[in-house]
């Protein structure tokens, strides 16, 4: 594959490159590049963290899961290009001064993630360094630095898309498709091709189980994919938008779901996954498809010019079995607009960027005191995301009280029978599953619940 790219500034154009060749990899070992650190190889420790701008934006990301097929006619900045000469970024100015880096093998990325919101404005900066998990000099001197940052300006302005952006390099193949229509011609023709959108499921397949993912077929072009329509009645989300794109777009109409997605992965992972992505993959302990299930989503499917609609709970048939034929890819998921009763809560070893031993998505709706229609979805409790059908009926039809909340606790074992693992036991998994609809309850009922506030 042929690709053009900005790097530090400076056009670069590639022949015949691996496409899934990753970024870091590349920086690395060909450019000598060697502030971009690999740590974890997986999206996980923030050590390998680039800056990436396109017409979409300026957004930090983790190279070591970022393919080369990712970032044609895009810009990419390191840390080596984030200084004009003897001139330091205001973010790397900070970390000397506050000593916010003792080994500094972690550095750079900590300064990429911090440089991008900086350049964004945000300011959320134990959000912004969730990603960047290295914590040698303590949280506070690095806190500190992001704040003082935060008040400075670059002494020479720091732009990490130039106007001198380079052409993209055009596609000799279809695998950079542009709309909906080429990508389900191109499935068509290459019907077992990796579809990659933001590659932090599938880069692990290269990084961790070096597997040739070849043929593939990159979806960041297809612009149809990133479409969000909300009207009157419902909200249709394309498979290509992001989870962080996600995460601002569902806020002020479910800000559960909103706040949930806070916690899902990083910064970096977030600017690049996508919706359709957490989807397609299957996996029993995916956090967006148990906040949709409950949400009564429908997914849109696409094979060539033939387009089907299925209840997205209908989507996962068992572990690892999804219900796409070959050539068949997700389009859009949408759901009714609603009153929001949607609280989803995340178990997990860690708060942030952790994977859920369990999430639980509740919506039940209630009329003059009397549950009139639930709907309750789990991740992490069996072999693919699943309702509680057996509780959903023990509620739907009683009073709204403790009574009946109690009442139905038991038939959680009807629904789930889950697994131990490292993340937690079998009987974990089911009292707490049965313990958050007690917090639901009591939630609803006015009581704070927050694990952000320690109460007396």
């Amino acid at each position: 594959m042929d690709i053009a790219f900005l790097l530090n500034g400076e056009s670069v154009t590639l022949a015949n490159v691996d496409p899934t060749r990753t970024t870091l990899d590349w920086l690395r070992d060909t450019q000598g590049l060697t502030g971009t650190k690999e740590g974890c190889n997986e999206g996980d420790c923030g050590a390998c963290t680039v800056i990436v701008a396109d017409d979409q934006g300026t957004k930090a990301v983790n190279a070591c899961i970022l393919f080369l097929g990712q970032i044609n006619g895009k810009s990419l900045t390191t840390v080596e290009g984030l200084s004009k000469g003897d001139d330091l970024h205001p973010v790397q100015q900070s970390m000397i001064g506050l000593h916010g880096s003792q080994c500094g093998f972690c550095t750079p990325g900590f300064i990429m993630s911090l440089a991008a919101a900086h350049h964004n404005g945000d300011d959320n900066h134990d959000d912004v360094l969730a990603g960047n998990l290295c914590r040698c000099t303590g949280y506070a001197p690095i806190i500190r630095a992001a704040k003082d940052a935060a008040q400075r300006t670059p002494d020479q302005p720091f732009d990490p898309l130039p106007k001198n952006m380079p052409e993209a390099a055009s596609a000799k193949d279809a695998a950079r498709p542009e709309t909906v229509d080429q990508l389900a011609q191109a499935l068509m023709m290459s019907p077992h091709a990796t579809l990659v959108a933001g590659a932090t499921d599938v880069g692990l397949w290269a990084t961790k189980a070096l597997r040739d993912l070849n043929p593939v077929i990159f979806l960041s072009g297809v612009k149809d994919l990133r479409d969000v329509q909300i009207t009157d009645d419902a909200m249709r989300i394309g498979a290509g938008v992001t989870l962080e794109t996600l995460r601002r777009v569902i806020a002020p109409y479910h800000p559960h779901f909103a706040e949930m997605l806070r916690r899902f992965a990083s910064v970096q992972v977030r600017n690049v996954a996508t919706i359709g992505g957490n989807i397609a993959n299957g996996s029993p302990i995916g956090d967006t498809p148990p906040a949709l299930i409950a949400l009564d989503a429908t997914l849109h499917l696409r094979r060539d010019t033939q387009t089907r609609a299925i209840a997205l709970k209908d989507f996962f048939i068992d572990y690892g079995k999804q219900d796409r034929p070959p050539g068949e890819f997700v389009e859009a998921v949408s759901f009714k607009r609603q009153p929001d009763r949607l609280r989803i809560y995340k178990l997990s070893k860690r708060f942030d960027q952790d994977i859920s031993a369990a999430l639980g998505a509740f919506n039940i709706a209630t009329e003059a005191g009397v549950v009139t229609n639930a709907r309750i979805a789990f991740g992490g409790m069996a072999g693919t995301p699943k309702r509680a059908a057996h509780v959903e009926d023990a509620l739907t039809g009683q009073p709204w009280n403790l009574d009946t909340i109690h009442a139905a606790l038991p038939a959680f074992a009807k629904d789930f029978q889950p697994m131990s693992d490292m993340r937690a036991s079998a009987e974990y998994r089911l009292k707490a599953a049965q313990n958050l609809l007690l917090r639901y309850w009591h939630e609803d009922q006015g009581l704070a619940t927050s694990v952000l506030e320690v109460q007396s």
